[in-house]
């Protein structure tokens, strides 16, 4: 697990904006931090002096200034963040107004939009008059169901310089996807799109959005974006919110206002996924949004002004939210739209090559595709400027490792990243300082005071636990909608650790500081009392090139639990008893015989979420004959028939 992969040189090093604001506060405070390690230490020591000189980095403009920088209670969750400041968390995304282009909006079939730093507000501020005209104002919230187009991001900045709280979906989402979240918090205005482009296929949102329109009987503004069905009529929508389209609605031009509010004003609304139940409204403030952003993008990946920022995202994942940000860096974004397979796997690598792309996020999934499919970018690709890969979504596994520094490119920093919607940004990443070692999440991030715990609560070296954030942190969310006294809150957070933000996370801490995820707490497995993490058995199957994917759930046999791993294969493969002794010795040989599945069955397809996370829980579900409540979640809500009354789950002790 500690194989160093990738060091960054000294010169690297030295023009890291993290170095740079590690001599900063040595200065500032007469320190002798001497690396990483001291330097996140102190921000957890010192949270109010970490905090206020990071807000002073990144210049955070202030309409009131703070009376303080924290106010907290003797335990989590209670503290206040720069009480009594106010701010606008557009205006810190808008702070470039050059010709330089901040947006190239790209769809699948090839349509490209760029737009500068300087048109970008011109047309915030446009859009943002149009929604003062239509009473959009403080607290009300402005709802999306968009694909990942420059509309988008200029909506929610129009939204947010007024106050307003934005929520977004993609239209992937079904309609009871839909409906579940947006209903809940009841939008005055959507912004939708009129159809889609996805895998080639031209999609119609029109039917799906009726029905939407029908759950809203509170709706006051439909706004409509033709985007793929060019000759959409306002009729086609039956509502009775007017109606406009995008092109219509306002005039673009002039200078953006933003209203001052709290630091802990209302920003986003973000939905857990919902595979278990209606899904839970999480609101997230300005301030902690913004703060926690800059510190992520501005020093844990080094991002400056003339960096392309990518990240393959639909608008219902947290990381658009994400990628959004780097506007305040003042780098230039690149939205995808679309497949990242179509017409061929190769059709994001084209886009590095294309845009010039400097930073690039994706899934671990893709990582796994690529190398499936056979791809070896660095020999059918330029990738110059390419100097930072991200990965989210799920645990990246020591093989993908390999394969980045094999075939992609051996000169960048391979950055893991786990956080979640619940924080809307990250508890480890990246660092530029840093070494990168073979499945191994560099480091914790910065203000972060993340452990590992025991169930008896206490912290663990080289021991599996549950990940936890025992200190305040900025981006902690405001709570749930419709949770006046935050019971249902705490009950998700700080129930299994009074006092203390356990994250759901099946992690493991390293006496270098690194870290893994071992997949999701409530998916452990638990064969015969022994908790055993399912990336742990992802990351052996992954070695298997004749599987494409799989997913391994504890199935209740016998009065314990056994191990069951289902598998998709490639095309034409059949899973025999030469196959299945395979899958067995790999997992046996590099874990356990514990993690040796009693089962493994074959499936057609393997259920994900629309952000292309692996549901266990819904698997499970289905093999004990339980409901799955919200399938509308799902990027492919069939596939779990797959797992329905399987003979082999009766059958085989």
């Amino acid at each position: 697990m500690n194989d160093e992969l990738w060091r960054p040189d000294a010169a690297r090093i030295q023009a890291s904006r993290m170095e740079g604001f590690r001599h900063a506060i040595n200065q500032r405070f007469n320190l002798e931090l001497a690396d990483y390690a001291d330097l996140h230490r102190w921000s957890i020591d010192q949270r109010p002096a970490f905090w206020q000189a990071l807000a002073d980095e990144f210049r955070i403009r202030w309409r009131t200034p703070p009376a303080s920088v924290l106010e907290e209670g003797p335990r989590m969750p209670d503290a206040r963040w720069f009480p009594g400041a106010t701010l606008n968390f557009a205006e810190h995304l808008l702070r470039r107004r050059d010709d330089a282009i901040a947006l190239v909006s790209v769809r699948e079939d090839g349509q490209r939009v760029t737009l500068s730093h300087a048109e970008l507000a011109a047309e915030v501020a446009g859009l943002q008059q149009a929604f003062k005209a239509a009473g959009i104002g403080v607290g009300d919230r402005v709802a999306a169901c968009m694909p990942n187009t420059w509309q988008t991001v200029v909506a929610m900045l129009a939204a947010s310089s007024l106050g307003a709280i934005w929520s977004s979906s993609s239209p992937e989402f079904g309609t009871q996807g839909i409906v579940e979240r947006f209903g809940q918090i009841e939008p005055k205005l959507l912004l939708v799109c009129a159809g889609y482009q996805y895998a080639g296929k031209s999609l119609s949102q029109v039917d799906k959005i009726n029905e939407v329109l029908a759950a809203l009987p509170g709706l006051e503004h439909l706004l409509v974006v033709p985007y793929s069905a060019t000759d959409i009529r306002l009729d086609a929508f039956v509502t009775r919110a007017r109606t406009r389209l995008w092109d219509d609605f306002y005039q673009r031009g002039g200078e953006p206002e933003f209203v001052a509010l709290p630091f802990d004003h209302p920003l986003y609304i973000l939905y857990s996924s919902g595979t278990t139940g209606v899904p839970k409204c999480i609101v997230h403030s300005a301030g902690g949004v913004l703060v926690q952003h800059l510190k992520e993008h501005g020093l844990h990946n080094d991002l400056q002004a003339d960096d392309c920022l990518f990240y393959y995202t639909t608008c219902g994942w947290m990381m658009w939210n994400w990628l959004v940000s780097g506007l305040a860096l003042g780098a230039t974004l690149v939205l995808y739209d679309g497949s990242p397979f179509h017409p061929g796997p190769e059709r994001l690598l084209d886009l590095i090559d294309a845009e010039g792309i400097s930073v690039f996020g994706t899934s671990a999934k893709y990582l796994a595709a690529l190398e499936q499919a056979g791809l070896r970018p660095r020999h059918s690709h330029r990738l110059e400027r390419l100097r930072l890969l991200l990965s989210t979504g799920s645990p990246l596994s020591p093989h993908s490792y390999d394969y980045v520094y094999r075939e992609v490119k051996s000169e960048l920093c391979l950055a893991s990243m786990s956080g979640g919607t619940d924080i809307v940004s990250c508890f480890v990443l990246g660092n530029p300082t840093l070494p990168v070692r073979r499945g191994v999440i560099q480091c914790k991030g910065l203000g972060m005071a993340v452990e590992v715990w025991n169930d008896q609560g206490r912290p663990v070296l080289d021991e599996k636990g549950e990940l936890v954030c025992t200190r305040h942190f900025p981006a902690i969310p405001l709570g749930f909608w419709h949770d006046p006294d935050g019971e249902r809150f705490k009950a998700a957070y700080f129930s299994q650790f009074p006092g203390v933000w356990c994250q759901g996370d099946y992690a493991e801490e390293f006496a270098d500081g690194g870290l893994a995820i071992h997949g999701r707490s409530d998916a452990v497995l638990n064969p015969g009392g022994v908790r055993i993490g399912t990336a742990e058995i992802y990351r052996q199957v992954e070695k298997i090139e004749q599987v494409l994917d799989s997913v391994a759930i504890g199935q209740q046999w016998q009065h314990d639990v056994r191990v069951v791993l289902f598998v998709r294969l490639a095309d034409g493969l059949s899973l025999d008893d030469t196959l299945q002794a395979r899958i067995r010795k790999v997992i046996r040989d590099n874990t356990s015989a514990r993690h040796v599945p009693a089962v493994i069955a074959q499936v057609a397809d393997i259920p994900r979420t629309i952000s292309g996370k692996i549901v266990e829980l819904a698997v499970r579900n289905v093999v004990h004959g339980l409901p799955v409540k919200n399938t509308d979640a799902l990027a492919n809500p069939q596939a779990l028939e797959h797992f329905r009354d399987r003979i082999e789950l009766r059958d085989q002790a």
